[in-house]
């Protein structure tokens, strides 16, 4: 496509140009909103069907790995954000270090939620045939607690998905950064790329709560 700097050709300003790829972006999150949303509503309707049981597998599920993984995204927010203020400011040397350091923390997120899951595993809590919750308990509740961790997997699961998108698109961004594309004038992917980060953070903000810190006390 050809390109006048990093004017395309359909636009007039690099302000449209901008403006037009902020609000793709906005509707994109929007969808995000309403395809988690369901997700969200599935898990509440089922928790206040069977709040007993979705209390009990919740506690079963590594509270410590689940906060520190809370505060690894709290710090991925902050390092975006420097990212996309360094990159307005014209800061590439900062924008490259935050974009590097906001894709560790990022890693080390996926990393921790690996041992959670392989912990899940070695209890035998992952759905399907070698599921056992309670030994020994009736059937109604080994079935119950499967719903919640159907839930847990696929809530968790779909998030980590995310979060490996975000890495590969960090990875664009700091080779780019470093070859010098993003200027004060533009820098549209870093503002974009940070918006996905941050929503995908909000997401765990909730998820944070609703699985692990049912009924804790």
């Amino acid at each position: 496509m050809h390109r006048t700097g990093e004017l395309y050709e359909q636009y007039r300003t690099m302000e449209q140009q901008r403006e037009t790829a902020s609000l793709g972006m906005w509707v994109f999150l929007s969808t995000e909103v309403l395809f988690f949303g369901g997700l969200f509503m599935t898990y509440t309707l089922n928790r206040s069907t069977y709040p007993d049981i979705f209390a009990q597998a919740s506690r079963s599920i590594n509270l410590w790995l689940g906060a520190i993984n809370t505060v690894v995204l709290i710090a991925s927010s902050l390092t975006m954000a420097l990212s996309v203020w360094a990159s307005q400011v014209g800061k590439t040397k900062l924008l490259t270090i935050c974009l590097i350091a906001t894709l560790i923390l990022g890693s080390v997120f996926i990393g921790i939620k690996g041992v959670e899951y392989h912990e899940k595993y070695v209890e035998h809590h992952i759905p399907g045939w070698n599921f056992n919750f309670e030994p020994g308990a009736a059937a109604a509740t080994n079935a119950h607690a499967q719903l919640f961790f159907s839930l847990y997997f696929g809530m968790t699961g779909l998030h980590a998905l995310h979060m490996i998108v975000g890495a590969g698109l960090l990875i664009w961004l700091i080779k780019e950064s470093l070859r010098g594309r993003f200027t004060p004038e533009y820098n549209t992917p870093v503002e974009n790329i940070g918006l996905y980060w941050h929503f995908v953070d909000i997401v765990w903000i909730f998820l944070f709560p609703l699985l692990y810190l049912i009924d804790r006390h």
